[in-house]
């Protein structure tokens, strides 16, 4: 059985976490704690960021987008459109969700690991406004949740998940739509739940 290299609080581990769970893919997890650069996180990724898939013959898939392109090659399809046009908007949608956890991310570590008299708020503010200005994007066309959803859909309510372990109450102000699109999300698919950051 492959086995995956996570963290319960990051988004990019939860998107691929919700990916194999939907797509039906079992995974062996085993949780790492990066800032301790543990020999098998090294070993399978020298950049030491999670997650990491490795499987069954040590071969290891680092990045979150490269680890839900593998899944879907293995499912034949089971997380992304054959469709082209359908393919894209899905891979975009990732993108995005994925962009905004880096901008959140950011600022965590921003704040996590600098002295509080070396915090520069300028950057934590050019990063909110990334967050918030593609959020207001989504909540004006939240992204359809049919009954076969894609890695898109996924890597969003990841993102949204993280943005409400980190910053509860701070994005939801105005985003109604957003809000409920992530409820809708949970109660379409209770099975993911569990792997929200």
């Amino acid at each position: 059985m492959p086995s995956l290299l996570y963290a319960t609080t990051s988004p990019y581990s939860s998107k691929v976490r919700m990916a194999a769970a939907y797509a039906g893919i079992a995974l062996e997890l085993k949780p790492v704690k990066t800032e301790e650069d543990p020999a098998d996180l090294i070993g399978a990724n020298p950049l030491g960021k999670i997650p990491v898939l490795v499987l069954e013959n040590g071969q290891s898939i680092f990045d979150s987008r490269a680890i839900t392109q593998y899944l879907n090659r293995q499912t034949k399809n089971a997380l992304f459109p054959r469709n082209a046009d359908k393919r894209t908007e899905a891979e975009a949608l990732e993108a995005l969700a994925d962009g905004i956890c880096d901008s959140a991310l950011s600022m965590v570590y921003e704040r996590r690991v600098r002295p509080e008299d070396k915090v520069f708020q300028p950057w934590l503010d050019r990063q909110w406004v990334k967050v918030t200005r593609s959020l207001d994007s989504l909540n004006a066309n939240p992204p359809k949740l049919p009954k076969k959803i894609t890695v898109g859909q996924i890597a969003l309510r990841a993102a949204l998940g993280y943005l409400s372990l980190r910053f509860a109450g701070k994005w939801e102000k105005g985003r109604g739509r957003l809000v409920r699109w992530a409820a809708r999300f949970d109660e379409k698919f209770p099975e993911l739940k569990g792997c929200i950051p």
